[in-house]
């Protein structure tokens, strides 16, 4: 069995700080999301998603040095959403402007999503890429962004991410 490897552990003593969002906003947008550490010591990625100046997306980004992902060959994601759907992704280099990703449901519970490394595929702004799916070799930033082409609200609650 391959040992499991902690990339996030959220916390009461988390800093939400090493979470980075982006917006719509980049893009003209209105939509609004944020991180925040709640009561129970869970990361909260929250808020609103607008449809207005062709906007609709938010995302949340976590950077990290360079981290050797063999023999792993997995994301396990412990969750609880809130109905809606969303995208799990990672970049090998945090300089590269593609992303591979990985949509799962979510149904109010607490959830474990299991993400095999080679089902995710590659993506640039929302375009799938004609490139090999994720090579599981090396990772640098893991995300969450919501973008269902609809007016919402969102509130995803993270607890752990792992590969294995």
């Amino acid at each position: 069995m391959l040992q499991s490897v902690t990339i996030f552990d959220f916390s009461s003593e988390t800093n939400s700080k090493d979470w980075r969002i982006v917006n719509d906003g980049v893009m003209g947008g209105r939509s609004q999301g944020a991180i925040t550490v709640n009561e129970e010591g869970y990361g909260e990625f929250a808020g609103t998603i607008s449809l207005e100046n062709y906007g609709g997306f938010s995302m949340v980004q976590y950077s990290f040095p360079a981290l050797d992902t063999k023999p792993q060959n997995q994301f396990t994601l412990r969750i609880k959403g809130d109905g809606k759907r969303y995208q799990f992704r990672v970049r090998t280099n945090q300089s590269d402007r593609h992303a591979y990703v990985a949509n799962f449901p979510t149904n109010g519970q607490w959830q474990t999503i299991e993400i095999p490394f080679e089902s995710m595929y590659p993506v640039f702004r929302g375009q799938k890429l004609n490139y090999p799916n994720f090579p599981g070799k090396q990772m640098e930033e893991i995300g969450f962004l919501i973008g269902n082409k609809k007016a919402e609200t969102f509130r995803l609650i993270i607890d752990k991410i792992t590969i294995e």
